[in-house]
């Protein structure tokens, strides 16, 4: 791409010598104004394509520690130089022209067959560069060969009011060559002033028309998103940064957040590929959320663990009750003010009258170390959990019983069957009883988890380390 890019600058800058220097040769034997005109309009565009040429070499860097945004904008500044150079053009010619026709500074022009050829092969030669540089400057969005583009565009149209001029010479129209030269001025201003605005444009950071519209229509077609907060777009050389703020419902989990922001990359990339999109999310409360979703957010956003979340409606009067999780190692005063404050979160959430009860539970910790217990041990432990279960009720076949010591007593996982068909709180119920009762048989127990599976569904054996 680069290495394109580079040789249409270096072919252009060809190009506008050998015409300046033929225009500049013609206009001088001539006495042409309107040729000597186009002949400086030339040396200034090759200037201009000169500049262009290391521009592109610049912007072509990466981003680095001072230019976070990489050197695309050097393009821009070439682009904004070449203004100056077309408006300083159109300046001197103008008055050159005005002088010639109103200041009785008259000079002989003669319409050579040279002069006419010079400017037939520019006016073809501009045609098709400006073409090629067009097609270029599109493919690559580059803003300096628009220019070049640009200018030599309008070349093609200046050389045509030059050879007007010319033919009025020829047909004995003295003033028609100084009235061609101001013509090719006003072409030159007018080129100036498009590429001008287009490039303070870009300097100003001022969004492609539309591009905006763009991105948020395909943002907004992103499951998950529910608003489109902010969207900022800014060219820089080829590339499009786009910096996109969207509101997400607060109940979202943070993998499904972190997904939902590549989502949108992606979507946005596919349809533009010049854009570097930077995705910001802001959680938002949604007016279908159940207090259920709201009680649990208020704990996540204060890292607390709860659990056994039961909300009532008492008469028009809203109850929930909640376990807490906290460190067991903590003083039980330090532990209520936990609670408490979580009480008047979720009270400030769900209104004055809500009425909020919590039960705090030491929280598991992680790390605690313990060993396999002795198969005697074993067999003593899951001869008991058979036992306590009763044969009329909905547990049947305990299996896969571990038990393994540690520090702080006996921990005891087991598998059991129950029917497929019974609620999940019946059956809860019926293994939340069996392992308050295992704790009751035996004092040395620390935690049991039991495990329940439908009849008829083979699981996996249990993970082991």
């Amino acid at each position: 791409m680069q290495n394109l890019k580079e040789r249409v600058a270096l072919g252009s800058i060809a190009i506008s010598a050998a015409l300046a220097g033929a225009k500049a040769v013609v206009g001088l034997l001539s006495g042409s104004l309107a040729l000597l005109s186009e002949a400086a309009h030339s040396i200034i565009d090759v200037a201009a394509t000169v500049l262009t040429y290391s521009a592109i070499r610049v912007s072509s860097k990466p981003a680095d520690a001072e230019h976070h945004y990489g050197h695309g904008k050097v393009e821009s500044v070439a682009a904004l130089a070449e203004t100056a150079l077309l408006f300083l053009l159109s300046g001197v010619v103008m008055w050159e022209s005005l002088q010639r026709l109103f200041g009785g500074h008259g000079h002989a022009v003669e319409a050579t067959i040279w002069a006419f050829g010079v400017i037939v092969v520019s006016i073809i030669v501009d045609f098709f560069r400006a073409r090629l540089l067009y097609r270029v400057a599109e493919q690559f969005s580059s803003q300096a060969l628009e220019a070049d583009a640009l200018h030599f565009g309008t070349d093609m149209w200046s050389s045509l009011a030059v050879l007007v001029g010319l033919g009025g010479v020829v047909l004995g129209f003295a003033w028609a060559d100084s009235a061609a030269a101001f013509v090719v001025a006003v072409f030159v201003c007018l080129a100036g002033w498009r590429l001008g605005k287009r490039t303070i444009d870009t300097l100003t950071d001022a969004a492609p028309a539309g591009a905006a519209e763009r991105i948020t229509g395909i943002a907004r077609k992103i499951k998950g998103v529910v608003a489109i907060e902010r969207v900022r777009v800014r060219p820089v050389g080829a590339n499009l940064f786009v910096e996109l703020a969207v509101a997400v419902s607060r109940t979202l989990p943070l993998e499904r957040v972190s997904a939902l922001e590549g989502e949108i990359r992606k979507a946005i990339r596919s349809a533009m590929p010049e854009a570097e999109v930077t995705v910001a999310t802001a959680p938002k409360a949604l007016d279908d959320e159940s207090v259920l979703e709201r009680v649990m957010v208020i704990a996540r956003n204060r890292t607390l663990a709860v659990h056994h979340v039961t909300v009532q409606n008492l008469e028009g009067r809203l109850a929930v009750g909640l376990d807490l999780e906290v460190d067991g190692s903590l003083p039980l005063g330090k532990a209520h003010e936990i609670a408490s404050a979580l009480e008047n979160a979720i009270g400030d959430e769900l209104g004055g009258e809500v009425e909020v009860e919590t039960h705090i539970e030491p929280l598991q910790s992680d790390g605690v170390s313990g060993r396999d217990a002795s198969v005697e041990l074993h067999a003593a432990i899951a001869a008991k959990i058979r036992e306590l279960a009763p044969s009329d009720g909905p547990i049947r076949d305990v299996h896969a019983v571990r038990v393994r010591e540690t520090p702080r007593g006996i921990v005891v996982n087991f598998h059991c069957r129950a029917d497929p068909a019974l609620r999940v709180e019946q059956v809860h119920t019926a293994v939340d009883a069996l392992e308050h009762n295992l704790r009751q048989a035996r004092g040395d127990i620390h935690r049991v988890i039991g495990h329940a599976e439908p009849i008829g569904v083979t699981e996996p054996a249990p993970r082991r380390p």
